[in-house]
């Protein structure tokens, strides 16, 4: 793949930040992931063009607070490293290849990206995006699924 447009990686910037501003927020970080990975608000963000892309990550947090009534608070906290990682890599991971924020959730939970994190941030991103993908296919595939 070509790299990405300057809007494109502009917008897995503002994901990045998202993530972040949500640790600065004080919220559960692997609630707050999943949630936002399987929201419509995310979705939004999949979708070739709408105005929540370009809201900015104050404005798409108070977004996803709503559409979830309120995000839990307190609990589980990840570093501002892999909050930004795991942000910017989910959303380079849509445009990467084509999959929606809840499939790419699917084959990568919080729990992966966390472990994952120290290994892979310094991997290109495509390469992570693909050494992820194949962890998830040999866990499924040693399982028999």
């Amino acid at each position: 793949m070509a790299s990405l447009s300057l809007e494109k990686r502009q917008l897995c910037d503002i994901q990045g930040r998202l993530f972040q501003l949500a640790l600065k927020n004080g919220y559960d970080c692997p609630s707050f992931i999943k949630a936002f990975m399987n929201s419509r608000t995310a979705a939004a963000l999949d979708d070739t063009y709408d105005r929540l892309q370009w809201a900015g990550e104050e404005y798409i947090l108070d977004e996803l607070n709503d559409e979830v009534h309120g995000l839990k608070t307190a609990g589980t906290i990840y570093t501002n490293e892999v909050m930004y990682w795991t942000g910017y890599t989910y959303r380079y991971w849509h445009y990467y290849t084509g999959e929606n924020s809840r499939e790419i959730y699917r084959t990568a939970d919080e729990k992966i990206m966390k472990e994952c994190w120290l290994g892979f941030h310094t991997l290109d991103v495509e390469m992570a995006i693909d050494d992820l993908k194949e962890i998830h296919r040999q866990t499924y595939q040693n399982k028999g699924v």
